[in-house]
This record gives C-alpha cells, sequence and structure tokens, in this order.
C-alpha cells in the first residue's frame, strides 16, 4: 500500500473519535516493532522522523527502510517530520516524499512562528504535503539533540485558545501542537501531576466557533513512561531513579475523546527497547550477538505499541475505515 495522506487519517480518526499513533523511528528493530504491532492490530500509523534520527541513521537509510515497511505491510502508513526546525530541513524531507512535516517554531516569539510557518505551509500545500505547528513551549529537548545542545525548555508555557485560532487562520497549518502539560523525556512530573484537560477543551471549543470545525489537534509528549519498565531497566543495571513520570494514559484517552487526533510517542518506545536489551545482556553476560538482545528490544517494543493502539488510542480495528 501507498503512503497515505495525514489528511485522510485526520479525517477518519475525528469521525471515528479515535487517536492516531505517531511513532518515532531511529533504527531497523524499533520499524519492524511498531509496523508489526499496528499490522497485527490493523491500525493506520504515523511515523515519525526526527532531525536527531536523520542524524543518527542517515536520511538513505530511513527512506529505504521505510520503503520496505510500505512495500511489505497492508495498512495506512504516513511519514512525518517530527521537530523541524528549519525550513530548510522541512524543505528536503518534502523533497524525499514525506506526507506530512512538522516546522515548530514554538521557541521564538509569535509573529516569527507565524513567519516560518507561512513559509513552509507555501512549499508544503504546492507539493502536496501537509503540515503541522506548534504553538505553546513543552518542558524537555526539543529535535531530540538531548540535553546537550540543541533546544532545551527549563520552563515552557501553556498554548492560549485565542491565540491557538489566531494562529491557525494566520498560518492555514493542518493541524497544531499544543501545550497543555504534556512534556518531552522521561522526567514529566511530580507528584500527581496531570494535563490541563480544561485547556484542550477550550482551545478545540474556540477552534470550532471560529469557523475551523473539528480541527485536528496534537499532542506531544505523551509517553506515559511505565513503571514497570523503568523497573526492569532499574533492576538489570539501569539508574533511572525513582522520580521518572509520564503523562497518566486515562489523561490521553480523554485528550483523544476531546479532539487530540495525534499522539506522539518516543520515550516509552526507548524504555521498551532499553529494558529489553538490558534484560537479556544481564542474564547472559557472555551473549555478544545483537541479533539475540534486539530481538528481545524489538518484541518489547511491539509488545508496548500493540497495548498503546489498542487500549489508549484506539485506534485498533480502523485501519480500513
Amino acid at each position: 500500500m501507498p503512503l497515505t495522506h495525514t489528511k485522510d487519517l485526520f479525517a477518519k480518526a475525528l469521525k471515528g473519535k479515535y487517536a492516531l499513533g505517531a511513532f518515532n523511528v531511529n533504527n531497523m528493530e524499533l520499524l519492524q516493532a511498531i509496523i508489526e504491532a499496528c499490522e497485527e492490530e490493523k491500525a493506520p500509523v504515523m511515523l515519525q522522523i526526527s532531525k536527531g534520527a536523520r542524524s543518527y541513521a542517515n536520511p538513505v537509510y530511513l527512506k529505504k527502510l521505510i520503503e520496505a515497511a510500505v512495500s511489505l505491510s497492508t495498512i495506512p502508513i504516513a511519514i512525518h517530520l517530527d521537530h523541524g526546525d528549519t525550513f530548510e530541513l522541512c524543505k528536503d524531507c518534502i523533497d524525499e516524499g514525506f506526507t506530512s512535516v512538522m516546522i515548530d517554531g514554538s521557541h521564538l516569539s509569535f509573529e516569527k512562528n507565524v513567519e516560518i510557518c507561512n513559509k513552509v505551509v507555501e512549499y508544503a500545500h504546492k507539493h502536496n504535503c501537509v503540515v503541522e505547528g506548534e504553538l505553546g513551549e513543552l518542558v524537555g529537548a526539543q529535535f531530540d539533540e538531548g540535553e546537550e545542545g540543541g533546544g532545551y525548555s527549563a520552563g515552557g508555557h501553556y498554548t492560549h485558545p485565542e491565540e491557538a485560532v489566531k494562529f491557525v487562520q494566520l498560518t492555514k497549518v493542518d493541524s497544531l501542537a499544543i501545550a497543555i502539560g504534556n512534556s518531552h523525556g522521561a522526567y514529566k512530573f511530580k507528584g500527581e501531576q496531570h494535563l490541563d484537560l480544561e485547556r484542550l477543551k477550550s482551545i478545540k471549543l474556540a477552534l470550532s466557533e471560529n469557523g475551523l470545525g473539528d480541527y485536528p489537534l496534537v499532542l506531544h509528549g505523551a509517553s506515559s513512561v511505565p513503571a514497570d519498565l523503568v523497573a526492569e531497566i532499574n533492576k538489570y543495571g539501569g539508574n533511572l531513579g525513582n522520580d521518572t513520570a509520564g503523562v497518566p494514559e486515562a489523561d490521553i484517552e480523554i485528550a483523544r475523546r476531546v479532539g487530540c487526533t495525534k499522539v506522539n510517542i518516543d520515550t516509552d518506545l526507548r524504555l521498551a527497547y532499553t529494558a529489553g536489551v538490558r534484560k537479556v545482556l544481564a542474564e547472559n553476560p557472555k551473549e555478544f550477538d545483537p541479533r539475540k538482545y534486539n530481538t528481545a528490544a524489538r518484541n518489547s517494543v511491539k509488545n508496548l505499541v500493540r497495548h498503546k493502539v489498542k487500549n489508549v488510542l484506539c485506534s485498533s480495528g480502523h485501519a480500513f475505515d
């Protein structure tokens, strides 16, 4: 099945009240796990490639891996640039055949954010590609470069409903990533903090009342940081500490019902992968065959993705809507 346009996927998700899983891909095993899980669950999927992934794996390798996945799959697959930070990067991905790109100007002033989004939207729409913008700033590492260099926000600020309306009207972005208490990384919250779901409802309502319809919103930093994976990593030699915390899955379920059409998941994949590798190497210290521990890692990620699409995003069974 050829790559699918995200506009089609968004329209069906909004109608069906489910969310699309947008899973980050960095290597072959992650890609295999995501596709196999979604294939078995008959769930549409968005594969996200970040600037960091392109630097790590090389864009040509990633493109060929995704071409292989598409050729072997029957489910709808979209390919999306996650956290593009320049027009040039977005243009490169559009020219490579991505069906969707994100231009992240959330760290800029409102005016500069609008300016760079307009530039990307103009080019993307001419080339049959959709654009995701972001308004509001999340806590944590941006552009998938980690805490060293790149953009790292220690504060962040929430998205305001009125600004969201103005931003969408001015930029014509096809979807909008919002900040409602979500954050990047494995140390999102302290205590019993939750997403600001009332703010989410207000943003959705404001967009609708201003003629923008059932507008697709995006939830970044939506990994739940499962306690069992953290415990397994620590059990087998890791040192993540006791203060890891993610977005509660119950919050994501509500956000999905309200209208967050795309939910980004990256950190949870990394935790699942690492847990699988650490367990094999700890239990078999003489093991040196990457196929052995990468197989365990792939299975761990696959189980996680199946759980997400089935029990949290509720996109299982919707591949052929």
